[in-house]
């Protein structure tokens, strides 16, 4: 294509190719739908109907709901639906990829950005879900970092004309970026240290003043959200909470395992979502070395390099191991790395922002060996870092194909079951039902709020219910209906309640559920 040379236009081809294996996906609701995601629908309902301007999830003080707001438009025009409601965060991937490939470009070079392009347009299911599906947070920050370094290179190369203006987007990025999503906290920490060693005394002056003031607006909604919340449900309060874990803390050995060994590989798209083998645990061993060493090399490329201009790259590359180094420590001081490193690995999918940092010093090495300019050791550690990425881009690719041709048969089976399931419950003409977690909001949301649930937990007693409007109603519904999980405790604790009556009180067993409309309610909280 004119304009393009030969690198840039495989990175083209191949983030081409990138969205349509998500968008192929997506349309066929891979990964299924949960309560979780139907949460950021129905808000997203609320916000197009103009019921409600959620600052924050439903029941989770500290996640942003941006990604709410931009699927609000689309969801008026065409009503719930998972390939719409996920639109946006398919355009925010997208919009990664070029801002990668730019980035890299211009820390790197532009082979070595086809490269990284390549990695990103794989992924598992534990990667996709962080890509493609609306779960709040992830997807636009990493976007807001990539392009507020983008900003800071060209502040230092004097590549932007309006730099006052630049500044403000800058605060007013990193604003929205601090309420989309806590987790990006230590990368807007090394970002801003690189802005600072950019701008120095600028920012005792106008510029200063832009970038608290964007900084100011972007953050607005999560300020006024905790100065008028409830003691103990403000943002720092919940997050404490959820951080801190219940019970004894696991030693350090098993949250390295747990955060390094585990979390890294899946978070990187090397794992089915089922967890790592041993074998596949390599490259969570060997990251925290490539952090250390691209440090070493960034230092070193500094000390070498002339002018501000020339130093900017390798200042980049210190902020991006900054944040992997500062994420990768404070997930491992949490309990959770330990607890369920499986199922918390999605915390580390910030750590997509330092790849072109981590794989830099290979890709120089490598280099170096193919073309010969270095001498036996040079050649040793170029044969070495070769072996490193080609085993890191086949291990990406093996389990990318895995999962595209056999890990989506349970996703596709579960939300074939969730559909039916749905249909069932609005054809029998139940309106007010109770179920689990689970259940409920996905049921809300797969019936456009024709059918709302409130959420009981496995002894039949009020649950995390997430929009208080839903229970409030099911207290006042004279003959609620129950949509258990066959064989749940909650399934098991319904029938033992109501005896005899049972039988009679099922009306409906579909995709793995059963339907109940007892004569009289079974509120045993009452």
């Amino acid at each position: 294509m004119r304009g393009l040379d030969r690198a840039a236009f495989v990175a083209l081809l191949l983030g081409l190719a990138g969205i349509g294996y998500r968008l192929f996906l997506m349309l066929d609701t891979v990964p299924p739908g949960n309560s979780d995601e139907a949460t950021f629908g129905l808000a997203a309902l609320h916000i197009a109907q103009g019921r409600e301007y959620p600052v924050f999830l439903y029941g989770q003080h500290y996640m942003g709901m941006l990604q709410s707001y931009l699927a609000a438009p689309l969801l008026a025009v065409t009503g719930p639906s998972w390939p719409v409601l996920r639109l946006p965060v398919l355009a925010l991937y997208a919009l990664f990829l070029w801002l990668m490939h730019r980035l890299t470009r211009r820390i790197g070079s532009p082979w070595f950005a086809t490269l990284v392009v390549g990695l990103l347009a794989l992924g598992t299911e534990r990667v996709i879900r962080d890509q493609v599906t609306t779960v709040g947070g992830r997807p636009e920050v990493k976007v807001a970092v990539l392009v507020m370094l983008l900003l800071v290179l060209g502040l230092a190369q004097r590549t932007v004309r309006r730099r006052w203006l630049a500044v403000g987007g800058f605060g007013l990025l990193a604003g929205l970026a601090l309420w989309s999503d806590w987790l990006i906290v230590p990368y807007l920490a090394a970002v801003a240290l690189a802005l600072v060693w950019v701008l120095r005394r600028e920012l005792l002056g106008v510029a200063g003043l832009l970038l608290v003031a964007g900084f100011t607006v972007g953050v607005a909604p999560m300020i006024y959200d905790n100065l008028v919340a409830p003691p103990g449900k403000d943002s720092l309060s919940v997050l404490r909470s959820i951080s801190g874990g219940t019970g004894a803390v696991p030693g350090w050995s098993r949250r390295l395992d747990g955060g390094l060994l585990e979390g890294v590989p899946l978070a990187s798209g090397l794992c089915p979502l089922t967890g790592c083998g041993r074998w596949q645990e390599w490259f969570g061993l060997l990251y925290p070395v490539l952090l250390v060493v691209a440090a070493v090399v960034a230092v070193v490329a500094y000390r070498r390099a002339g002018g501000r201009d020339e130093r900017v790259a390798p200042v980049v590359h210190l902020a991006l191991v900054a944040g992997a180094a500062l994420t990768l420590l404070s997930y491992v001081r949490s309990p959770l790395a330990a607890t369920d490193p499986v199922g918390n690995a999605r915390y580390l999918s910030v750590l997509q922002l330092s790849l072109p940092a981590v794989l830099w010093p290979l890709w120089r090495w490598a280099v170096a060996g193919w073309r010969g300019a270095v001498g036996v050791v040079g050649r040793l550690a170029g044969a070495l870092a070769t072996a490193v990425l080609a085993a890191l881009a086949a291990a990406s690719l093996a389990a990318t194909v895995l999962f595209a041709t056999v890990g989506t048969m349970p996703g596709r089976r579960e939300e074939w079951q969730a559909q039916a399931m749905a249909a069932t419950v609005r054809g029998i003409g139940l309106r007010e039902v109770y179920g689990e977690y689970w259940t409920c909001n996905r049921l809300v949301f797969n019936t456009a709020e024709q059918v709302v649930c409130g959420v009981l937990d496995g002894d039949l007693l009020p649950g995390f219910n997430r929009y208080p409007a839903y229970w409030t109603r099911l207290a006042r519904a004279a003959r609620p209906g129950y949509v258990l999980a066959v064989d749940t405790p909650a399934d098991r604790r319904l029938r033992e309640l109501l005896g005899d009556r049972a039988d009679a009180a099922l009306l409906a067993e579909v995709g793995g559920y059963r339907v109940y409309h007892p004569a009289t309610p079974v509120r045993p909280w009452r």
